[in-house]
């Protein structure tokens, strides 16, 4: 049994979903204690929640202390078995957290998996086009083939997302990203709900995210437009610099009260600093790692962040590995 500090660094919900990801691939039993200490409202949230229970589903495996607000979870996994499953979020939690989780045992899998209710943008997660577009990419680098179709979009408060998974069983590659090489092209996508689009909102977050790339980087980039048909209003915009070697994304979520032209200039921003820091922006380095462990690799990042030492952290339980991370570059 190995036993998780969830209190340990970051202390957050990612501990718990990279432990138990692991704990199903490695098939060892895991107990994590002080469920997300450091949080505002630790414990289980809706979206951890049914994030352990589709790990659980696919591999026959035993929860407990899976219930809301509970801070010690245990977790007993069975085997890995391809096959269909369904997951239903009932909150505006995490689409992207959710996957987090599933896709690393996923990857020993066939699985197609319906995802109904929660976000697919939300605070301090990944919104799914930044996993459609920069995180899966690069895990394609590595041989593991993740397809994502979004049916309609989830913002806070009511969530109400529809999203479409396919996995591929893989056998992992070396994953090498010292240098970005030149840039391709610059993409993007800028979604926004049905009731926004009188406001011409994803236009608007378009058009001054464009402004701002195309000064910096002397490239009109290709941002396409999005409404949806989501229960409730918000917004969003994702960007990414596709280049020679790699791919490195900037995101921003619109809010009530926040200008469509501020959450455009604030993922122009984030683009900005995440490519001129580093060859894989600070978001997929952490979500990297329990690849990596596995596969193997070294990239250079825009920033070593706590999420990425305490990741790094959990992964160390449950695999034969040691990670090196000195000067933005972690190799294992």
């Amino acid at each position: 049994m190995i036993i998780i500090d969830g209190d340990y660094g970051s202390g957050g919900g990612q501990i718990l979903r990279t432990a138990i990801g692991l704990a199903a691939l490695t098939g060892k039993a895991c107990q994590i204690e002080k469920v997300r200490a450091k949080r505002p409202h630790p414990g289980l949230r809706e979206q951890h929640l049914q994030a352990i229970r589709a790990v659980a589903s696919i591999c026959e495996g035993r929860l407990e202390g899976a219930e809301i607000s509970s801070k010690e979870v245990g977790f007993y996994p069975g085997q890995i078995k391809s096959g269909n499953i369904s997951i239903n979020i009932s909150t505006a939690g995490s689409v992207g957290l959710v996957l987090q989780a599933l896709l690393i045992p996923a990857m020993q899998a066939d699985l197609s998996i319906e995802i109904k209710g929660g976000a697919t943008y939300g605070k301090w997660a990944p919104p799914i086009s930044y996993l459609q577009n920069v995180l899966l990419p690069l895990l394609g680098k590595m041989g593991y083939q993740v397809n994502i179709k979004i049916s309609r979009e989830g913002f806070y408060p009511k969530g109400g997302a529809e999203v479409k998974v396919k996995t591929e069983k893989a056998k992992l590659k070396t994953l090498e990203i010292t240098s970005k090489g030149e840039i391709i092209n610059i993409r993007g996508i800028s979604t926004a709900s049905l009731s926004l689009k009188n406001s011409r909102v994803a236009e608007r977050q378009i058009e001054e995210a464009g402004k701002i790339i195309a000064e910096h980087f002397g490239i009109t980039p290709r941002i396409e437009e999005k409404y949806s048909d989501s229960v409730c209003p918000g917004s969003g915009i994702q960007l990414w610099a596709e280049t020679e070697n790699s791919i490195i994304g900037g995101n921003a979520l619109g809010e009530r009260g926040k200008r469509a032209e501020v959450v455009g200039e604030e993922a122009a921003k984030n683009l900005i600093y995440e490519y001129d820091s580093g060859e894989v922006d600070s978001h997929a380095a952490d979500q990297l790692l329990p690849y990596l462990a596995v596969g193997k690799g070294k990239i250079k990042v825009s920033q070593i962040t706590e999420h990425c030492r305490t990741n790094a952290f959990v992964i160390e339980k449950f695999l034969p590995v040691e990670f090196e991370m000195t000067e933005g570059t972690i190799s294992v």
